[in-house]
């Protein structure tokens, strides 16, 4: 009874503070300047955004977690078609709140040849505006970066079979101008 208590008094206190539980941050818009980062990689190495500067488009997209039906498929789509989007000067980069041995392990079963990103701390995702509420996960978004660092994309709506060849296409319309 005692035990019960004690989780009951625990319980009420997590909800009482959960209003006051972080806030998500601000909605980022297109022409925005990217939030700057630093993450390792599904190998343990780490990549700045600041290096992608004045280097072509970045494809940053945002999946809740490695292994998974919908994530899978979202990372064998961007493998398959991964030609398409470096033939436009673009770098792919998939983050999640994994650690560096899930997302490695992900990296290898599935034989991606793009880079993985951690951000288990979850503080990426927040400043990108797409964690979820309580959890410390991310939700399915896709950016689009230019050179100059600025996003010139947002996909809040992202098809996880899709995604790559829509990426593809919007880098090309971009290029275009249009």
């Amino acid at each position: 009874m005692k035990k019960q208590g004690s989780f009951l008094k625990t319980l009420m206190v997590c909800l009482a503070l959960l209003p006051t539980a972080s806030v998500p941050a601000e909605k980022l818009s297109i022409g925005q300047s990217a939030p700057q980062f630093e993450l390792k990689t599904q190998d343990g190495n780490s990549v700045n955004l600041v290096d992608r500067k004045e280097k072509g488009w970045t494809v940053l997209y945002f999946y809740p977690k490695a292994g998974t039906p919908g994530c899978t498929t979202q990372a064998c789509a961007y493998r398959d078609r991964i030609n398409l989007i470096r033939n436009q000067n673009a770098e792919v980069y998939g983050i999640s709140t994994d650690e560096v041995k899930d997302l490695q392990a992900f990296h290898q079963q599935h034989h991606l040849n793009f880079t993985l990103l951690s951000d288990a701390s979850g503080n990426v995702t927040e400043a990108y505006g797409v964690k979820m509420p309580v959890v410390n996960f991310a939700k399915r978004w896709t950016f689009i970066i230019d050179s100059n660092l600025v996003v010139r994309y947002i996909d809040d709506d992202v098809d996880p079979v899709l995604d790559a060849k829509k990426v593809a296409e919007e880098i090309a319309k971009l290029k275009a101008g249009n």
